[in-house]
């Protein structure tokens, strides 16, 4: 028969009660809590008068990072456009290459001014001077777009092709720079004509 020892009991208990709360903290998800050992202070002796005083606790540099700067979404420049001219904007109109309407071209007018032909897959760049533009195309029909020019500011406008009853309609929309970039254009220079 085991004879019973009450140190050994106390032991026997403070291991059962540490076994148990490891086990209650495991269950849980988190380690088992276990003690820190008492920390050690020491103290420097005071500066005498001969001896030089003891050199103050350098600290390391706090390392701030910084949050990762706002990156813009990257345009791939299949199509190259410069800056506009010294006080104006500029007007980017673009027609993509489409089998709908592919063999008509088209006239962009300021008013009565012809600026710009587009034929399939092309593009011309408009400077103008600020202010409220009223831009048009006709073929069967007639599209207008009305425009707010500020200087220093590029903007695209794309024409698209629907067909009407008899022929090809044009229209003018605005757009963005990203379906500007999407196919690479060739870029047009012909003037319009007086074509209604």
């Amino acid at each position: 028969m085991p004879i019973f020892n009450p140190k050994q009991a106390l032991a026997l208990g403070a291991a059962l009660a540490f076994i148990a709360s490891g086990a209650t903290s495991f269950a849980q998800g988190s380690p088992p809590a276990t003690t820190a050992p008492d920390p050690v202070i020491q103290t420097a002796p005071a500066p005498g008068p001969q001896s030089d005083p003891a050199p103050a606790a350098t600290q390391a540099p706090a390392t701030t990072d910084a949050p990762p700067a706002a990156t813009e979404t990257a345009v791939t420049k299949l199509n190259e456009i410069g800056a506009p001219p010294a006080g104006k904007g500029q007007i980017v109109f673009f027609r993509p290459a489409r089998f709908v309407g592919m063999a008509v071209s088209f006239s962009v007018r300021e008013g009565d001014t012809g600026i710009g032909k587009l034929t399939n897959g092309t593009y011309f760049v408009h400077a103008a001077d600020p202010g409220v533009k009223e831009y048009n195309i006709s073929f069967e029909a007639r599209d207008t777009l009305r425009l707010e020019v500020e200087e220093g500011e590029t903007y695209y406008v794309i024409q698209s092709v629907a067909m009407g009853v008899l022929a090809a309609r044009p229209n003018l929309t605005p757009s963005t720079e990203e379906a500007f970039q999407e196919k690479k254009l060739k870029v047009t220079t012909a003037k319009a004509t007086d074509r209604k």
